[in-house]
């Protein structure tokens, strides 16, 4: 949709689209100089080179344009800017469609010049980054008791910095795994991991695991889960993805007769597949235990290190070949034998940048991105807050309920009482209350927590709006792109009213402006003919015979398909109709006074039977209105520039003109 309407406005001046563009720069202490006033609106150079740098460089020579190519696009600026002005003083900037759509592209817009967005995709970089790289190792959990005290809390670390002493000083990591660690799955693992790379950790456990050398055991990490101790045992580059597919025969746990018979089952499934007549796919089908793949050839999900089992994981990265067979590797689901069908490796940047975000945006990492740009926000907009009121307000949210809390507020007239500065500007608990008011919707009934979070939502949202309006007001290129979606907007409405669709729909218009016309819709000579295009030369001879000495008659391309094509229906292909012969790619090389011709044509014999010859001749309106309401679209634009032209006084400042001349246009 953003495309549909900025693809007008760059249309309407004539430039291609690129985020790059030249802003002339201005002193601080002197107000800019307008381009050029229409009506009483002032316009700076700043739009107009904005809009003609789109995707040129203008300090390199060649990127330099023409005089001519200079002043065309200065009178489409002229006219763009009219059509918007217009556009205004109609009030279609005060329509609530126009308002809605703004706003959705407004939001989008300000994306890459927010704090947030800069800090995101550090976030982004980094974790790519580390994607290319896995780690493994082994982690020691210790976990807290239900509803902990402070010295539940301290001694869990305590035994944590323990057991970190007594892996350093030689004890073995993985034995203490399993005596101390609560991870229910160190009683099978004794805390091995396997390999894992970014994103497939909580990012306290993934920040500490790369931070660490091989061979080196972390301090405790505390996360969600409890306390952490990590000894990395080794990195390598991520070796990508790849495609497997597998037989399985399953076996049932603590069942010695059912683990005989499947090793000796695998064993001879595997005995069958090592014969050169086998086919792995007629094998699969046959034996393998996995109903949902054992018909298509066992072929898995593309896998990367860490999203399989360990048992499986080590066997098929280990295969190198593609088409290359396992022997026989033992998981908890029971015997596979693994074959590799394809590698490839990670993905680029690009194409893995919004997998990676989503995943950011869903994990803890996006609360400390927001803790970070509030941060940052609250130190460059000056933020102040008035504790002793905030204070205040957060021992009647803890001792009251929802209900009564507003009440309470009022009837303790602290609605006048600032909560917050920002750039001196005071935000009061009025504030905060209507604010609340909005967001109901997002508040839970009876849930103090989702209550008191809202004063931070509120403190959030001011910041952001804070930071829009700065962005609006100081960042040059921000309010340059924001009035080139704004205008393209008002834009299209305009042309859309006032051209497009009067085109489209004012039918008596399109008849006058096709009868006053009439001679721009002719046709030329046009001539009825049948053209053959051999597909299969091996039948050119017999065709050939058939047509020599036929006339065009309006039944001879039935009378060739029921003799060739029945039967061979590749032989050739037919084209028949009345065509203006001198535009024709084939007819406009054959002689028009011969009936039959035969020509060679990029590579194929070409058959032509030439009948009725029409002389040059004007087209109905039922021929051409396709054009007609195309050509009346243009006139009706061209009036529109000229009655806005005589409505509104343009005035150009020549000195404006000429800075931006010397700076764009070549020698």
């Amino acid at each position: 949709m953003i495309r549909k309407y900025i693809w007008f406005s760059i249309l309407a001046i004539g430039f291609s689209c690129s985020p790059k563009a030249i802003v002339v720069e201005e002193s601080q202490e002197q107000a800019p100089i307008p381009l050029m006033i229409i009506g009483n609106e002032e316009i700076l150079s700043d739009e107009f080179l904005y809009l003609l740098s789109k995707n040129r460089q203008f300090q390199e020579k060649e990127e330099k344009i023409s005089r001519q190519e200079f002043e065309e696009n200065l009178e489409l600026f002229i006219n763009y800017k009219l059509k918007v002005k217009e556009a205004e003083n109609l009030g279609l900037d005060t329509l609530e469609e126009f308002r809605r759509e703004f706003e959705v592209f407004k939001d989008d817009l300000i994306q890459p010049f927010l704090i947030k967005n800069s800090l995101q995709q550090g976030e982004l970089m980094k974790a790519y980054n580390r994607m290319k790289e896995v780690v493994k190792a082994s982690h020691i959990l210790l976990q807290f008791p239900n509803n902990p005290s402070r010295e539940d809390t301290i001694a869990v670390y305590r035994m944590a910095q323990k057991l970190k002493a007594e892996a350093e000083s030689g004890a073995d990591f993985n034995e203490l795994a399993l005596e101390y660690s609560d991870d229910p799955s160190a009683k099978e693992n004794k805390g091995n991991l396997g390999y894992f790379t970014a994103l497939q950790m909580v990012h306290q456990f993934e920040d500490a695991a790369y931070a660490l050398g091989i061979g080196e055991i972390s301090d405790p990490i505390l996360t969600n889960f409890g306390y952490h101790i990590i000894k990395v045992e080794d990195k390598k580059p991520n070796p990508g993805e790849i495609k497997v597919s597998h037989i399985l025969v399953r076996t049932q746990t603590g069942d010695p007769v059912s683990e005989e018979r499947a090793l000796r089952k695998v064993g001879e499934i595997y005995s069958e597949l090592q014969k050169a007549e086998s086919i792995w796919e007629e094998v699969c089908k046959m034996y393998s235990e996995d109903l949902a793949s054992k018909n298509s050839g066992g072929t898995l999900p593309w896998i990367s290190l860490g999203t399989v089992i360990p048992d499986f994981e080590r066997v098929a990265f280990a295969l190198n070949e593609e088409g290359e067979i396992s022997p026989p590797v033992k998981t908890p689901y029971g015997y596979h034998i693994i074959r590799l069908e394809e590698r490839r490796p990670i993905a680029s940047f690009e194409e893995m940048e919004q997998t990676i975000k989503s995943r950011i945006l869903r994990d803890s990492r996006s609360g400390l991105i927001q803790s970070q740009v509030t941060a940052i926000q609250k130190s460059r907009y000056s933020f102040e807050e008035n504790g002793s009121v905030l204070n205040e307000i957060q021992s009647i949210i803890n001792q009251q309920s929802l209900n009564s809390i507003e009440e309470t507020l009022k009837s303790k007239n602290l609605t006048d009482s600032t909560l917050f500065s920002i750039e001196n500007e005071k935000k009061t608990v009025g504030d905060y209350l209507k604010f609340l008011e909005e967001e109901k919707g997002n508040v839970r009934i009876g849930s103090k927590n989702s209550f008191g979070n809202s004063l931070e939502r509120f403190i959030e949202t001011s910041l952001n709006r804070t930071e829009e309006l700065d962005l609006m007001a100081n960042n040059k290129e921000y309010k340059l792109l924001l009035q080139e979606y704004r205008d393209g907007i008002l834009l299209f409405s305009l042309m859309n009213e006032r051209v497009w669709q009067k085109a489209l729909m004012d039918s008596i218009g399109q008849i006058k402006f096709y009868e006053d016309n009439k001679g721009n819709y002719t046709w030329n000579e046009r001539v009825r003919a049948l053209i053959v295009t051999m597909g299969k030369e091996e039948y050119s001879n017999s065709v050939r015979r058939f047509l020599s000495d036929k006339k065009y008659r309006n039944d001879l391309s039935d009378r060739l398909e029921n003799t060739f094509l029945l039967n061979n229906p590749l032989a050739f292909n037919m084209d028949e109709g009345l065509f203006e012969w001198e535009r024709h790619p084939i007819l406009s090389r054959i002689d028009p006074s011969k009936e039959f011709q035969e020509i060679k044509w990029d590579g194929k014999t070409i058959f032509i039977i030439l009948g009725e010859k029409i002389p040059s001749e004007i087209k109905k309106f039922s021929e051409t209105r396709g054009k007609v309401i195309q050509d009346y679209q243009q006139y009706l634009e061209k009036e529109l520039v000229a009655a806005l032209k005589n409505n509104y006084i343009i005035r150009i400042n020549e000195d404006e003109k000429n800075k931006i001349y010397n700076l764009v246009v070549g020698n």
